[in-house]
């Protein structure tokens, strides 16, 4: 059983970030007891209602107007990148629900659909093959990048300046929540993970807590013994 507190209580966002995006906050959410599965009706319940909720949110615009869709394309083009190629993920989502949202695994489904339903960018990452606290930094172009291309597993470099989570063996995430490491993707048989729960104005810290408590409500129901511990970071 690890320390989950402890664990959050080394987790860290470069000022550098804060210079970027001053009303930036995260809230992280360490969880450990899950029992892994398939995906089975309760999520694919889950899943429904998500698809739902978008096609209401997307029935009189189009997804790049939504508020926090908006402001994270803002945030995207502050540290050079094009986020008509490489969208944010709830964005990503809301583009996706339309046609049904991916089917993966019963974690995987849980933290799609609470992305959907509250309109926040969640990150999934398996704590097992984590190493050391989660840190969001700027970028300095020599951290590695374990993904694939064609295919292949190959091993990138982000580009100097991108805002990018990291741990001690690497990044984790690129472009802020743009595109998961595979090293420590969710899988089939993750049992222990930390979600990442990223917040830009309008969004309030209320909704933000909201989102986290939809969240983990329903990762109690992944197993008896599920354990969480929560974090919200700011500007100090």
């Amino acid at each position: 059983m690890r320390d989950l507190p402890a664990l959050l209580a080394h987790a860290d966002v470069d000022e550098a970030v804060f210079a970027l995006r001053p009303d930036y906050r995260v809230l992280l959410v360490a969880v450990e007891g899950i029992e892994p599965g398939p995906s089975d009706a309760g999520t694919e319940e889950l899943l429904q209602r998500a698809e739902a909720s978008a096609r209401q949110s997307l029935a009189d615009r189009p997804v790049e107007d939504l508020p926090h869709v908006a402001a994270w394309r803002e945030a995207y083009r502050a540290f050079g990148a094009k986020p008509q190629r490489t969208r944010n993920s709830l964005e990503a989502l809301m583009r996706r629900a339309g046609d049904g949202l991916p089917r993966v695994n019963r974690l995987t489904d849980v933290y799609n659909a609470m992305s959907v339903v509250h309109q926040v960018p969640f990150g999934g990452e398996d704590l097992d093959r984590y190493t050391g606290p989660p840190r969001l930094v700027r970028a300095t172009g020599q951290e590695s990048f374990d993904t694939r291309s064609g295919g292949e597993p190959v091993v990138e470099h982000p580009e100097v300046g991108e805002v990018v989570w990291c741990d001690d063996a690497g990044v984790t995430c690129r472009r802020w929540n743009w595109r998961q490491a595979r090293r420590t993707q969710l899988t089939d048989d993750t049992t222990a993970a930390l979600f990442v729960l990223d917040a830009l104005a309008p969004l309030t810290d209320d909704a933000l807590g909201a989102a986290a408590d939809d969240l983990v409500g329903h990762l109690r129901r992944l197993g008896p013994d599920v354990r969480v511990a929560r974090r919200l970071l700011g500007r100090p």
